[in-house]
C-alpha cells in the first residue's frame, strides 16, 4: 500500500494575495524600509527559497516576522512551510507581470546605494 501524502497541519498554511490582488502602493510600502529591502535583496541574489531563520537583521525575531508578514501579505514574497522551516521565495514573476521592471529597478538602485554608502 502506497503512503498517501500528508496534507500540512491546520494553521500551517499561509495567506498569499492573488496576482489580482496585488496593489503598487503595497509593494512600494514593502520595498520602502531598509530591513524589508534588505531580505528582497537577500532573496533575489539567492535565486532559492531562503529560511526565514537564516537572516542576519539587525532586529529582534518578532520584528523580523513582522517584516516578513508585509512582504508576503504585499504580494512581495511568497512563503511555505517545510518541515518546521518557514521558506520564503521572491515572487519576482508575478511582479515583473504586473509592474514592468519595477523590482529590478528597486534592486539595482539599493545596489547602487549600498555601494555608495559602503553597506
Amino acid at each position: 500500500m502506497t503512503p498517501r501524502p500528508q496534507s500540512p497541519p491546520a494553521g500551517r498554511e499561509l495567506d498569499h494575495p492573488a496576482l489580482d490582488e496585488i496593489r503598487l502602493e503595497g509593494v512600494l510600502h514593502a520595498l520602502s524600509d531598509p530591513v524589508r529591502l534588505r531580505i528582497v535583496r537577500s532573496l533575489a541574489a539567492a535565486g532559492e527559497d531562503l529560511a526565514c531563520s537564516g537572516f542576519d537583521l539587525p532586529v529582534s525575531k518578532s520584528t523580523t516576522t513582522h517584516h516578513f508578514r508585509v512582504l508576503r501579505e504585499s504580494g512581495v514574497i511568497r512563503q511555505c512551510y517545510r518541515g518546521t522551516a518557514k521558506m520564503s521565495t521572491l515572487r519576482h514573476d508575478d511582479l515583473e507581470r504586473l509592474f514592468p521592471g519595477l523590482l529590478d529597478s528597486v534592486l539595482t538602485a539599493a545596489a547602487r546605494q549600498a555601494a555608495r554608502l559602503g553597506d
